[in-house]
């Protein structure tokens, strides 16, 4: 993670905040970050990424946020903006229990310059249980996701 990345945790709830700059037009992280089909050959977090890019549609997504640990959820698409956000939320069971808001934002930063800003936040009842790979192996591995799509783009 960088310094300008953050994690913050309190009893039921992890707010995972990573942002890199990427030395390439907005569209063309765009590009890449939506083109799931390519995430075998680079990501190591989201190991696969499957659904139609549209509001309300739901997603089957693989991550591994560690070499010996990694689920497969079902999120649904809650805001999408094509070029710039991209959020879902992912539940394990019923509302309150584990809840991720997942969120993709990339931020022109000039002509051939960009922002990703990649962030979550948990909450739920099972917080507590899960703290330690919320708070540590997560946001890895979302700061090396960001770092992989920065090379994919440079490519």
């Amino acid at each position: 993670m960088t310094p300008a990345d953050s994690v913050t945790s309190s009893a039921l709830r992890v707010e995972i905040t990573t942002s890199i700059e990427i030395d390439r037009p907005a569209a063309e992280v765009w590009a890449a970050l939506v083109d799931r089909d390519a995430y075998p050959q680079w990501n190591t977090f989201i190991r696969s990424w499957q659904g139609a890019l549209a509001l309300g549609e739901r997603q089957t997504v693989r991550i591994e946020p560690t070499d010996s640990s990694g689920q497969t959820f079902r999120p649904r698409i809650v805001e999408l903006e094509p070029g710039r956000l991209l959020v879902w939320l992912g539940r394990v069971g019923v509302p309150g229990v584990l809840d991720g808001r997942h969120r993709f934002e990339i931020v022109p930063i000039d002509a051939n310059r960009s922002r990703l800003l990649h962030s979550e936040v948990l909450s739920g009842v099972l917080v507590p249980a899960f703290r330690r790979m919320l708070t540590v192996d997560t946001p890895a591995a979302f700061a090396r996701m960001n770092t992989e799509l920065a090379a994919r783009v440079a490519a």
